[in-house]
């Protein structure tokens, strides 16, 4: 069968990819000079440097109407100029209302009621990634990589500008050094660039070189820089150390730790990059939004921690690399003797270092490597009967690697290699995992066809367990109706959770995909998405229907920026859940349902902003229902100080799920669940470079058993009414984080951190609301008070300025001798 299905895929792609349209793309370019001398970045293009600049200009409009010249009124013009240092843009945008320009602080990488000017680079010149870099009216950074149109702002850099709200408008004076680029050693370098300017209070957007709605992503439209020649890179090395001292108290005990260590960055020519951790600290990260998982399936979390966040775009293919496991939980839970029992068991596991090298050659070929390295970690087991403690080892020393290969051709396509492989000491299982893609779109955009192949393997002693996962689809991706057909398969023994992150396994689905937009503004909307889905899954082996679902979503914004919508779904056929038992081969069958839902939001211009959804699924069952409401208003008090609230209610009735397993026997259970969630965000912005920023949450979930099942072989569940009921739960989990930070130089950040964390989890539910507070509030609290000082040491700045001390010191005994 699998046979079959890889013939099915060639047989496409190779139809569709033998007839291809020329690309029709209009592209600008500009030729840009040396300059002999910098000009002082300050928001004013009063330099020398500036005076002869050759000018980008004829924006035109991006969005709400596509393809509209830029009004007089707002005419932009940008001078561009290049050194052996890096490259420098001075934005001049008029506007004939500058007191409307909208200056809202935030914190660097976010953007809020703002104008802004966007820089969008890209070294090869190949319309798939590029590097992305904003600032605000306000004064504050943004930037990130662009891949493909999706962006990725986890990127830091350290690149220099400044601003000027001016009679007739507002300028932005920017630097970028070549160190933070990437581009081919080559004597004459040939760019891909695009520029935007956005007016926030018409919510309108410009782009230099123009970007056609109708097919493609943003990143494929890019102008051409000309004229970079015999540029002569400086080193690229920087370094960033750090100290950080932490105070906890938890549970009336109080601790003192101080840490210090290095990031580091090396370029190892003009493409390729080094990028190193030594003793990491994640002591500040953002804390996890806990819940109570009943599922089947592991919690997937965000990663918080900076290193494994920026410059891992390569890594990203295939999502094959979840970096979350590296200094996660351990590999082995601990084991126990007879009369013993486990007094702890670590949550995570000591990073001691990680390393990344990426870059990209001239042909287009990406090249990936990361390395990782963590430290034992130990359980700790009592014995019952004399009290002696011993140290069981759950995870060794371990060495995670990635390696990624990854080749461009034409404007928008790529096949990619990805192999993910983690080592463990001793008797401990290691892990393999490799993928192929290929990603195909024609010469005019139109049409994307994709296929890829992964394998997985186990090593638990002598045993090799080999799973595999197959997709493949093919979208028209122009104009306005689109439509997509795709496929994908699962072995039961796939498994790349030693790095990567997975879930369902031993299953094929097939997808089918029709939407409907609006190209440009009609009437009173200025846009509209319809979209049409039918997805059919069953288990792979043995076949068995799973389920077929029909899905129908839709959004409007209207030209007051009004947005709304709202949608449909059904399983008309119901489901036979093939995860639910736990067991591999068996299945409980579900009612199916029908959910509808509705959203909207109010005008984000406005000071006071509102966004919420109900969403209500109705089963086939009497009185099974499941309810998703969720409000989030916010108010912007002034271009500084902005505060947001977010409730989510969640009550679901007649639930039914797993909750034990007595033998062979698969125990479920009827349950009302209630979930609550809420949270508070605010932000106090004194500057573009000084902040103090507030995040609450508080999560409660109980669960309150009302039946219990014996689940037989053909799914059906027997209810069990003698059956004991030990399986009421509930769970609360609060957190308080209050963060000052100041950027006191570029790419340099004071942080000052207090944390308030406390949980609880009790085998009871339908506590009043007091009684679930009072409750946690007799827990353990942990009280956290962090400072952390981090400094960006560029290695050619330091060595310009052991020249100067030089020079200087040279000089003085002359000064000395002519004045005796």
């Amino acid at each position: 069968m699998l046979r079959c299905y890889f013939f099915t895929l060639f047989f496409l792609f190779g139809f569709f990819s033998l007839s291809q349209e020329a690309d029709s793309i209009f592209r600008k370019n500009i030729n840009i000079p040396r300059i002999a001398e910098a000009p002082k970045i300050d928001g004013i293009l009063d330099d020398l440097a500036w005076e002869n600049a050759p000018i980008a200009k004829d924006f035109v409009e991006r969005n709400p109407t596509n393809g509209q010249a830029i009004p007089d009124s707002l005419s932009t013009e940008v001078k561009i100029i290049y050194d052996d240092l890096g490259i420098y843009f001075g934005a001049k945008m008029k506007d004939s209302e500058p007191h409307k320009i909208a200056t809202e602080l935030t914190e660097r990488d976010d953007i809020g009621a703002d104008d802004f000017f966007f820089i969008l680079l890209n070294g090869y010149n190949d319309r798939q990634q590029s590097m992305q870099f904003i600032i605000t009216a306000a004064g504050v950074q943004y930037d990130a990589k662009m891949t493909n149109g999706r962006e990725d702002n986890s990127w830091d850099a350290v690149w220099y500008s400044d601003v000027k709200i001016t009679d007739d408008g507002w300028v932005a004076e920017v630097f970028i050094p070549y160190f933070i680029l990437r581009f081919p050693k080559k004597a004459v370098q040939e760019w891909g660039l695009n520029m935007e300017r956005e007016v926030f209070r018409t919510r309108t957007r410009y782009s230099w070189n123009h970007v056609d709605n109708q097919k493609g992503a943003f990143s494929l439209y890019d102008g051409e820089i000309h004229g970079i020649e015999d540029i002569k890179t400086p080193t690229r090395l920087s370094f960033q150390p750090y100290i950080s001292a932490y105070s906890n108290n938890y549970d009336g005990n109080t601790d003192f730790s101080f840490n210090g260590g290095l990031d580091l960055k090396y370029g190892i020519s003009d493409a390729f990059t080094l990028d190193m951790v030594l003793i990491p600290d994640f002591g500040q990260a953002r804390f996890d939004n806990n819940v109570l998982n009943l599922s089947a399936f592991e919690v997937q979390f965000a990663e918080q921690r900076a290193f494994f966040n920026e410059g891992t775009e390569l890594f990203s293919k295939g999502d094959m690399f979840y970096s979350r496991r590296i200094g996660g939980a351990p590999a082995r839970r601990p084991r126990p003797k007879e009369r013993e029992e486990v007094i702890y068991r670590p949550n995570t596991v000591e990073l001691i270092n990680a390393t990344k090298v990426s870059g990209r050659t001239e042909n287009g070929l990406g090249i990936g490597f990361f390395n990782a390295v963590t430290n034992e970690a130990f359980a700790e087991i009592r014995n019952e009967e004399t009290g002696e403690i011993r140290n069981e080892i759950v995870e060794p020393y371990t060495n995670y690697n990635v390696t990624v290969l990854d080749q461009r051709f034409g404007d928008n396509s790529s096949v990619s290699f990805v192999n993910t492989n983690v080592n463990r000491v001793g008797d401990f299982r290691d892990a393999n995992a490799t993928g192929l893609y290929l990603s195909h779109t024609n010469k005019a955009n139109t049409w994307n066809y994709n296929v890829s192949t992964e394998g997985s393997w186990v090593f638990v002693e002598d045993e090799n367990t080999f799973g595999t996962e197959i997709q493949g689809g093919i979208s028209k991706i122009s104009g306005e109706h689109r439509v997509q057909a795709e496929f994908d398969l699962r072995t039961l023994d796939y498994n790349i959770n030693d790095l990567g992150f997975s879930t369902n396994t031993n299953y094929v689905r097939y997808r089918g995909y029709y939407g409907y937009r609006y190209l440009q503004p009609r009437g009173n909307l200025n846009n509209m998405f319809l979209n049409f889905n039918l997805n059919h899954f069953r288990r792979l082996d043995p076949d068995l229907f799973s389920n077929f679902t029909f899905n129908f979503n839709s959004s409007f914004t209207t030209k007051e920026f009004f947005g709304f919508g709202g949608g449909i779904e059904t399983t008309p056929f119901g489901t036979n859940d093939i995860y639910e038992p736990r067991i591999n081969g068996r299945h409980v069958k579900f009612p199916g349902y029908q959910d509808q839902w509705i959203w909207m939001n109010t005008d984000f211009r406005k000071k006071l902003a509102f966004e919420g959804f109900i969403d209500w699924y109705k089963y086939f069952e009497e009185g099974r229902s499941s309810v998703f409401l969720s409000l989030n208003p916010r108010y912007r008090f002034s271009n500084k100080f902005n505060l947001n609230y977010g409730l989510f209610y969640n009550p679901s009735y007649k639930e039914q799920g797993f909750v034990d397993m007595d033998g062979d026997d698969i125990i479920f259970g009827q349950r009302d669940r209630i979930t609550v969630e809420n949270s508070i965000g605010g932000n106090y912005i004194f500057n573009n470079k000084i902040s103090l920023n507030l995040i609450f949450r508080h999560y409660y979930s109980g669960a309150l058993y009302s039946k219990l099942y014996s689940l037989e072989q053909n799914g059906e569940l027997t209810e069990e009414p003698d059956r004991e009921n030990i399986y009421d739960v509930s769970f609360n989990t609060w957190n308080l984080d209050v963060k000052f930070a100041w950027w006191f130089a570029p790419g340099s950040q004071i942080t000052i951190l207090y944390r308030n964390a406390l949980d609880s989890y009790l085998q009871e539910s339908g506590q009043s609301i007091n009684e679930n507070l009072d409750y946690l509030f007799s827990q353990p609290q942990l009280n956290s008070l962090s400072v952390r000082l981090s400094y960006f040491l560029d290695y050619n700045r330091i060595r310009n300025a052991f020249a100067n001390i030089n020079t200087s010191n040279r000089k003085k005994p002359e000064k000395m001798s002519v004045g005796s």
